[in-house]
């Protein structure tokens, strides 16, 4: 088993610089191809949200606006992405895809950007997303919902600032359910790679299901040694715990099942420990639901 595409959606050049680091380390590490994504809104969909006592004129120069701003945009991400695969000596095209050699391309897509991005997500191993915090991008919040509600694929969240190192020492949340076994099993392809493994655990995380012990038990069977390791929550919030507990270890990659409530409500959707971790995370995590 093996990580061969993983997708980057981007939107601004803030936000996009830490995440692009990582997947271009990702990209290096896997000899894999890295489509990052831009989506452009389509600016004839602005024109109905525009409302009732708009001219027609301004609403035109409202979409001419609307467009030239998303080109800048476009251009300056596209530069950014040119510099970065030259810095990380990433060769960009077709040419070198199923060669066993790492590769990058770069889209933009025109639509509705969770479709889109729900979509291109579903034919990726991984989907990497800029963190929300990383230049106050409202917008990776919803392409990370989108990875995790509709594509059935698993995401990671970008930390804020370039990572030095992705998967040495890999810590694994787990409590026991069908959503920490998802990502555990998103996750495996690096575990077999890393140097340190431990399975962080808590009472006060834990649900009914196989206990760290038999985690462990189960990643040795793929030739890793790894160790189990208990957490407390901190003022009584799990997320802190696991975050310190990851951090002191010096995990440079954490593993997560996404808890997310049945309510399709955005500010409602992900729980307590999911929404604290994504809040808070300075290293890259792993989720899947």
């Amino acid at each position: 088993m093996s990580v061969r595409k993983f997708l980057l959606p981007v939107t601004t050049s803030a936000s996009a610089e830490a995440a692009l680091c990582a997947a271009l380390m990702l990209t290096k590490m896997w000899s894999a191809h890295l489509q990052v994504l831009h989506i452009r809104v389509d600016a004839r969909d602005l024109a109905p949200l525009a409302g009732e006592g708009l001219s027609g004129a301004m609403i035109e120069e409202m979409i001419s606006a609307t467009e030239k701003e998303s080109g800048a945009r476009a251009f300056d991400l596209r530069e950014m992405f040119g510099l970065a695969t030259e810095a990380a000596a990433v060769p960009v095209g077709d040419a070198q895809r199923g060669r066993n050699e790492p590769s990058a391309s770069f889209t933009t897509m025109t639509g509705r950007e969770e479709e889109i991005i729900a979509h291109q997500a579903r034919l990726a191993d991984l989907t990497i997303v800029p963190h929300p915090l990383a230049g106050e991008d409202v917008a990776a919040a919803d392409a990370l919902h989108a990875v995790l509600f509709d594509s059935g694929r698993p995401v990671l969240l970008a930390p804020v600032k370039p990572p030095q190192s992705i998967g040495k020492r890999i810590a694994i949340a787990w409590n026991g359910t069908a959503y920490a076994a998802s990502a555990l099993a998103s996750v495996m392809p690096f575990v077999r790679q890393a140097e340190a493994v431990r399975v962080l655990t808590s009472e006060d995380y834990f649900r009914r299901g196989p206990s760290a012990a038999e985690v462990v038990e189960y990643i040795s069977h793929h030739g890793v040694a790894a160790e189990v390791g208990e957490f407390r929550p901190i003022d009584r919030v799990v997320g802190a715990g696991m975050l310190a507990a990851a951090m002191d270890w010096g995990a440079d990659l954490m593993s997560m099942g996404a808890y997310c409530s049945s309510s399709r409500l955005r500010q409602l959707i992900l729980g307590g420990t999911t929404r604290h971790v994504l809040e808070h995370a300075t290293l890259p995590v792993l989720m899947n639901r």
